[in-house]
């Protein structure tokens, strides 16, 4: 596993390299859009850097396409997340751009806030 360090490096150069489904995503949560949700993009969390992460409620959103790993991997992620108490919303880069709405409603009827 990396060290929190080289985590932190990388979240970083992520950020500063989102794709554009990313992109898109961030600009619907930023700054509380979502039921007054507060989130961060590409959080270190233990070994894995959630797309993003809101720590109350225990949330994290990932967008899935373009960079996105093996389904083995995704699993792994998911558990780990999973143990550590958070939930997994994934998003298809189609439903980012095609179906905001829907992304916000989702994320609206897990954490009931909306």
């Amino acid at each position: 596993m990396a060290d929190l360090r080289t985590m932190q490096d990388r979240a970083r150069a992520m950020r500063g390299e989102p794709t554009l489904a990313e992109k898109r995503l961030w600009a619907l949560l930023r700054g509380g859009r979502v039921g007054g949700l507060k989130f961060r993009r590409q959080a270190p969390l233990g070994p894995y850097i959630a797309d993003f992460a809101c720590f109350d409620p225990r949330l994290i959103v990932e967008a899935d396409g373009g960079a996105h790993q093996s389904p083995e991997y995704d699993a792994a992620r998911d558990a780990w997340f999973a143990a550590n108490f958070f939930k997994v919303l994934r998003v298809r880069n189609e439903d980012v751009f095609e179906r905001p709405e829907a992304v916000v409603a989702a994320i609206q009827r897990i954490t009931g806030r909306g």
